[in-house]
Protein backbone atom coordinates (compact mmCIF):
# COMPACT_ATOMS: atom_id res chain seq x y z
CA UNK A 1 0.00 0.00 0.00
CA UNK A 2 2.51 2.36 0.98
CA UNK A 3 3.98 1.71 -2.41
CA UNK A 4 1.09 2.47 -4.96
CA UNK A 5 1.45 5.94 -5.51
CA UNK A 6 -1.65 8.03 -5.62
CA UNK A 7 -2.32 8.15 -9.67
CA UNK A 8 -3.66 11.44 -11.05
CA UNK A 9 -7.07 11.36 -10.63
CA UNK A 10 -7.97 8.07 -8.21
CA UNK A 11 -10.12 8.93 -5.86
CA UNK A 12 -10.16 7.72 -2.13
CA UNK A 13 -12.35 4.46 -2.95
CA UNK A 14 -9.62 3.58 -5.42
CA UNK A 15 -7.01 4.17 -3.06
CA UNK A 16 -8.26 1.87 -0.12
CA UNK A 17 -9.85 -0.59 -2.66
CA UNK A 18 -6.26 -1.50 -3.12
CA UNK A 19 -5.51 -1.53 -0.05
CA UNK A 20 -8.26 -4.39 0.72
CA UNK A 21 -6.64 -6.13 -2.33
CA UNK A 22 -2.81 -6.13 -1.04
CA UNK A 23 -4.21 -7.07 2.41
CA UNK A 24 -6.08 -9.87 0.50
CA UNK A 25 -3.08 -11.25 -1.21
CA UNK A 26 -1.02 -10.95 1.91
CA UNK A 27 -3.62 -13.24 4.22
CA UNK A 28 -4.04 -15.47 1.25
CA UNK A 29 -0.34 -16.34 1.09
CA UNK A 30 -0.61 -16.51 4.97
CA UNK A 31 -3.49 -18.51 5.20
CA UNK A 32 -1.62 -21.31 2.58
CA UNK A 33 1.10 -21.95 5.31
CA UNK A 34 3.86 -22.07 3.50
CA UNK A 35 7.51 -21.26 3.79
CA UNK A 36 9.51 -20.99 6.81
CA UNK A 37 8.32 -19.71 10.23
CA UNK A 38 10.64 -16.50 9.58
CA UNK A 39 8.85 -16.02 6.70
CA UNK A 40 5.45 -16.31 7.52
CA UNK A 41 6.25 -13.88 10.50
CA UNK A 42 7.32 -11.20 7.85
CA UNK A 43 4.46 -11.56 5.95
CA UNK A 44 2.28 -10.65 9.52
CA UNK A 45 4.14 -7.74 9.83
CA UNK A 46 3.76 -6.25 6.59
CA UNK A 47 0.27 -7.27 6.58
CA UNK A 48 -0.24 -5.87 10.48
CA UNK A 49 1.54 -2.62 8.82
CA UNK A 50 -0.74 -1.97 6.49
CA UNK A 51 -4.00 -2.33 7.79
CA UNK A 52 -2.68 -0.22 10.87
CA UNK A 53 -1.64 2.69 8.29
CA UNK A 54 -5.15 1.84 6.15
CA UNK A 55 -6.98 1.86 9.54
CA UNK A 56 -5.42 4.93 11.23
CA UNK A 57 -6.27 6.79 7.27
CA UNK A 58 -9.81 5.89 7.33
CA UNK A 59 -10.48 7.05 11.08
CA UNK A 60 -8.30 10.38 10.44
CA UNK A 61 -9.95 11.25 7.12
CA UNK A 62 -12.99 8.85 5.78
CA UNK A 63 -14.96 8.18 8.64
CA UNK A 64 -15.23 12.18 9.56
CA UNK A 65 -16.48 12.94 5.52
CA UNK A 66 -18.82 10.23 5.84
CA UNK A 67 -20.13 11.93 9.52
CA UNK A 68 -21.07 14.75 7.47
CA UNK A 69 -21.53 13.78 4.07
CA UNK A 70 -24.37 10.44 4.96
CA UNK A 71 -27.20 11.01 7.18
CA UNK A 72 -26.53 7.85 9.39
CA UNK A 73 -23.19 9.05 8.77
CA UNK A 74 -22.50 9.12 13.14
CA UNK A 75 -23.36 5.41 12.91
CA UNK A 76 -21.62 4.72 9.92
CA UNK A 77 -18.46 5.97 11.41
CA UNK A 78 -19.05 4.89 15.06
CA UNK A 79 -19.63 1.12 13.65
CA UNK A 80 -16.59 1.16 11.44
CA UNK A 81 -14.56 2.46 14.36
CA UNK A 82 -15.56 -0.67 16.88
CA UNK A 83 -14.23 -2.76 13.91
CA UNK A 84 -11.41 -1.65 13.65
CA UNK A 85 -10.82 -1.39 17.30
CA UNK A 86 -11.52 -5.23 17.67
CA UNK A 87 -9.00 -6.02 14.71
CA UNK A 88 -6.21 -3.95 16.47
CA UNK A 89 -6.44 -5.69 20.14
CA UNK A 90 -6.78 -9.01 17.31
CA UNK A 91 -3.54 -7.44 15.48
CA UNK A 92 -1.39 -6.79 18.88
CA UNK A 93 -1.94 -10.42 19.98
CA UNK A 94 -0.91 -11.72 16.42
CA UNK A 95 2.27 -9.35 16.38
CA UNK A 96 3.61 -11.49 19.95
CA UNK A 97 2.97 -14.97 18.53
CA UNK A 98 5.37 -17.22 16.55
CA UNK A 99 4.16 -18.36 13.83
CA UNK A 100 5.08 -22.04 15.05
CA UNK A 101 2.62 -21.71 17.70
CA UNK A 102 -1.01 -23.33 16.61
CA UNK A 103 -2.37 -20.08 18.44
CA UNK A 104 -1.00 -18.22 15.77
CA UNK A 105 -3.10 -19.39 12.81
CA UNK A 106 -5.92 -19.41 15.21
CA UNK A 107 -5.96 -15.53 15.65
CA UNK A 108 -4.77 -15.31 11.82
CA UNK A 109 -7.99 -17.06 11.08
CA UNK A 110 -10.26 -14.80 13.57
CA UNK A 111 -8.17 -11.85 11.79
CA UNK A 112 -8.93 -12.51 8.30
CA UNK A 113 -12.87 -13.40 9.20
CA UNK A 114 -13.53 -10.09 10.83
CA UNK A 115 -11.63 -7.97 8.06
CA UNK A 116 -12.79 -9.72 5.00
CA UNK A 117 -16.84 -8.98 6.70
CA UNK A 118 -15.18 -5.09 7.31
CA UNK A 119 -13.71 -4.92 3.59
CA UNK A 120 -17.31 -6.70 2.30
CA UNK A 121 -19.05 -3.42 4.41
CA UNK A 122 -16.91 -0.99 3.00
CA UNK A 123 -17.23 -1.80 -0.50
CA UNK A 124 -20.74 -2.70 -0.40
CA UNK A 125 -22.44 0.03 1.13
CA UNK A 126 -20.31 2.81 2.47
CA UNK A 127 -17.71 3.37 -0.58
CA UNK A 128 -20.62 3.78 -3.06
CA UNK A 129 -22.87 5.78 -0.86
CA UNK A 130 -19.77 8.02 -0.32
CA UNK A 131 -19.26 8.22 -4.28
CA UNK A 132 -22.91 9.51 -4.19
CA UNK A 133 -22.70 11.78 -1.74
CA UNK A 134 -19.49 13.77 -2.38
CA UNK A 135 -18.58 15.69 -4.80
CA UNK A 136 -15.60 14.01 -7.02
CA UNK A 137 -13.01 16.50 -6.50
CA UNK A 138 -13.11 16.24 -2.66
CA UNK A 139 -13.03 12.32 -3.30
CA UNK A 140 -9.78 12.77 -5.09
CA UNK A 141 -8.64 15.02 -2.52
CA UNK A 142 -9.17 12.60 0.28
CA UNK A 143 -7.47 10.01 -2.00
CA UNK A 144 -4.00 12.57 -1.29
CA UNK A 145 -4.80 13.38 2.45
CA UNK A 146 -5.62 9.47 3.01
CA UNK A 147 -2.04 8.33 1.02
CA UNK A 148 -0.12 11.40 2.77
CA UNK A 149 -1.57 9.88 6.21
CA UNK A 150 -0.55 6.76 5.77
CA UNK A 151 3.25 8.26 5.26
CA UNK A 152 3.32 9.27 8.56
CA UNK A 153 1.04 6.66 10.49
CA UNK A 154 2.09 4.05 12.87
CA UNK A 155 2.51 0.91 11.91
CA UNK A 156 2.10 -1.00 14.65
CA UNK A 157 -0.88 -1.97 16.72
CA UNK A 158 -1.91 0.90 19.64
CA UNK A 159 -4.87 -0.55 21.25
CA UNK A 160 -5.15 2.10 23.52
CA UNK A 161 -4.45 5.06 21.00
CA UNK A 162 -7.19 7.80 20.45
CA UNK A 163 -9.17 6.72 17.22
CA UNK A 164 -11.00 9.90 16.50
CA UNK A 165 -9.98 13.14 15.77
CA UNK A 166 -8.57 15.63 16.26
CA UNK A 167 -6.71 13.94 19.27
CA UNK A 168 -5.64 11.09 16.28
CA UNK A 169 -4.46 13.62 13.73
CA UNK A 170 -2.19 14.96 16.78
CA UNK A 171 -1.02 11.64 18.18
CA UNK A 172 -0.42 9.41 15.04
CA UNK A 173 2.44 11.35 13.29
CA UNK A 174 4.48 10.93 16.43
CA UNK A 175 3.51 7.07 17.31
CA UNK A 176 4.30 6.56 13.39
CA UNK A 177 7.83 7.85 13.93
CA UNK A 178 8.89 6.07 17.14
CA UNK A 179 6.99 2.65 15.07
CA UNK A 180 8.80 2.98 12.36
CA UNK A 181 12.70 3.99 14.21
CA UNK A 182 11.62 0.31 15.94
CA UNK A 183 11.08 -1.34 12.41
CA UNK A 184 14.39 0.27 11.27
CA UNK A 185 16.27 -0.69 14.47
CA UNK A 186 14.88 -4.45 14.27
CA UNK A 187 15.03 -4.82 10.34
CA UNK A 188 11.20 -5.34 10.38
CA UNK A 189 9.49 -4.81 6.84
CA UNK A 190 6.24 -2.97 6.86
CA UNK A 191 5.57 -2.96 3.34
CA UNK A 192 5.53 -5.63 -0.23
CA UNK A 193 8.38 -4.07 -1.54
CA UNK A 194 10.62 -4.48 1.55
CA UNK A 195 9.25 -7.97 1.92
CA UNK A 196 10.51 -8.62 -1.67
CA UNK A 197 13.73 -6.66 -1.01
CA UNK A 198 14.75 -8.77 2.19
CA UNK A 199 13.56 -12.47 -0.09
CA UNK A 200 16.16 -11.46 -2.77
Amino acid sequence: MTDTHHAVGQDVVDVLTADHREVEALFVELESRQGTPEHRRQLADVMIAELIRHAVAEEMYVYPTARKALPDGDQIAEHEISEHADAERTLKELESLDPSEPRFDEVLAHLTRTIRHHVQDEESDLFPRLRAAVAREEMVELAGRVEAAKKSAPTRPHPAAPDRPPVNKLLNPGAGLVDRMRDALTGRPTSTAELREKQR
